[in-house]
Order: C-alpha cells, then structure tokens, then sequence
C-alpha cells in the first residue's frame, strides 16, 4: 500500500543528530558520537524542525533543553531507532565496541599512554579509546571524559597517584661536552643553562644539594613538560626531568644524567599524575585503569633503570 500523500518523513540522520543532541545534552558530544562536525548537526535538526514545523530545542537557553514539542517527539524517535537497530542486517561489530574517552596532559599522552596503546588493543579488542589532551598548568581540563590523567600535587584528597616520580638533571651529551670539564658535582652544572619551568622548579633540587643559589631566571619560560625534554634533546640546557617521561631518550643517548650515571642526584618530585574516573562509568573504564596503572608503573621502573636510579621502598609503582 502507497504511503499517504501528506506523509513527512525525516531523515535518518536528522532522527539520530535529534536523539544524540537530547541524550548528550550538547551538540558538539553529539558530533563526536556521530563522527561529524558540530554544525552537520545543527543542520541537521534545523532541517528536522523545519519539516516538522516545530521547535525541538529552547533557543537561547544556556544548556541545550528539550522544547515542549521535543520532550514529546522524543521517546517515538528512540522507539522507532530501537526497532531499526533490531534488524540483524542492520548490526556490525563496530556498533557493539564500547567508547572510552580519555583526557591526559600532552607529555604523559606521547610517552606513556600512546606507546602502550598497542597492548590496550589486544587485550581490549571491544573497547574503543579516544584520546583528548589537557593542558593542567593552564587549567584547561579538555572534553569530558570517563577516564581523565591530572596532573597535581601529592596527598590531595580522593587522587590516588600513578607512581611517584623522581627529578634529576639530564642533558644531552654533546652540550656536557662544551664545558671545559664534564660536571661531577652538582655546583658545576650552575655554569650550563638551566631549562626552567613552573611545572618542575629547580629550587627543592638546589636545596636538596646544599646550593644557596636562585631559580633559574633567563632563557624561555617553558609550560610543558615535553617542551622541556625536547630542548634538552637538542642540547639546548639542563632539564630537572622525570625519568618516566625522558626514558625514550634515555634510551638512545639523547639524554644522560647530567652528572653521570648512578652519580646524579634526585629528589622526590612533589607532584605527580592521578587517574581520575567519572561517576559509574563502568566496567569497560575500570579495565582500561587498570591498563593505565600498568603502563604507568612499567614506565617508571624503566625510566629509573636508565637513570640509574634504585626506586625507593614505598614506591607506588613497585606494586601498582
């Protein structure tokens, strides 16, 4: 039987951008569930409402809400997706992976959770991870996540750490090569340039060493900890750096303790990376926090094995 002459019916797409926006609250979560830009689905639901004839969403309000119309329209579109969904033909094995986003600073992101990536996968061949940057010092947290990596200090409450990092002089060997002779003791490296960030001063450091000397004043402020790692590969100053995010550089050279191997001073970081989940994300999300304490442990031991380091009694990453 023909379908009525006045039947309107609306796209699939826009049936979908509807019940994403209404179910994620905002336009740009739905785009991302949908793999298109925010504005296809704001055409999408504009060209919705103008066949319908009826507004959808409350324009002007500060959240995205449902209009009278939409809190009607609602549950017939989810009933109708649902019996759609329920044809066999209508199922691939990429619509049953559960998604996981992730946000991270960018230094933990490249030398931790990347490389680590490939075991994740393996193991988890159901799980599908998103990986959103943060930027902690700016205090630019990134997209919501069920899973996010903070950077922060010790001891907060409720933020259980990773590991415990370690601080150490490295540099790149061609730039210890420049002083008249290789630094064995931690005053001589006061003659070389001191790369200096607010993430990891050097003062706690200096102090530890008995040195009455000041912060490093001169040179480029850098706000990242990776930006730090990648100035000293290029023998550009000394970083106070964690050996769990330089060991990739230890590893080929780039980078060396800069008063030489098992000579080299640390101290205990004051900071350092806490997994944070959010509230009942579930089953999928607490196995991929058990990989990220895994991958964060492994990193720290390998790191400090390079540096030459022996992890202290109560490191967390010895049994985490």
């Amino acid at each position: 039987m023909p379908p009525p002459a006045d039947l309107r019916l609306p796209s699939l797409d826009a049936l979908l951008a509807f019940e994403a926006a209404a179910r994620l609250g905002t336009f740009e979560r739905a785009a991302d569930e949908l793999a298109v830009t925010a504005s296809a689905v704001g055409k999408r639901i504009g060209a919705l409402e103008e066949r319908l004839g009826v507004a959808l969403f409350q324009r002007g309000a500060k959240a995205l809400a449902l209009s009278p119309a939409g809190k009607e329209y609602l549950p017939a579109v989810r009933q109708a997706l649902d019996q759609l969904a329920a044809i066999p033909l209508h199922q691939r094995a990429s619509q049953r992976r559960t998604r996981l986003r992730i946000t991270a600073p960018p230094t933990f992101a490249r030398q931790v959770l990347v490389p680590a990536l490939p075991a994740f996968t393996r193991a988890h061949p159901g799980i599908e991870l998103e990986v959103v940057l943060s930027v902690p010092f700016l205090d630019l947290a990134g997209a919501e996540a069920e899973i996010a990596v903070r950077h922060g200090p010790l001891g907060e409450p409720g933020m259980a750490p990773l590991w415990c990092d370690d601080l150490l002089p490295l540099a790149h060997p061609g730039l210890l090569a420049q002083a008249p002779r290789p630094p064995r003791h931690p005053a001589e490296l006061l003659a070389l340039p001191l790369l200096r960030t607010p993430v990891d001063p050097w003062s706690p450091w200096l102090r530890a060493q008995g040195l009455d000397a000041a912060e490093p004043d001169s040179g480029p402020r850098l706000v990242d900890l990776g930006l730090v790692l990648e100035a000293a590969r290029t023998a550009q100053g000394v970083a106070l750096a964690r050996p769990a995010l330089a060991r990739q550089m230890l590893s080929t050279g780039e980078l060396v303790p800069a008063l030489g191997p098992g000579r080299t001073p640390s101290v205990p970081a004051p900071t350092a990376y806490h997994l944070v989940l959010s509230p009942g994300a579930g089953a999928a999300a607490d196995a991929c926090a058990a990989w990220l304490r895994d991958a964060g442990a492994a990193a720290a031991a390998e790191g400090r094995a390079l540096a030459g380091l022996v992890p202290p009694a109560d490191d967390l990453s010895a049994v985490a």
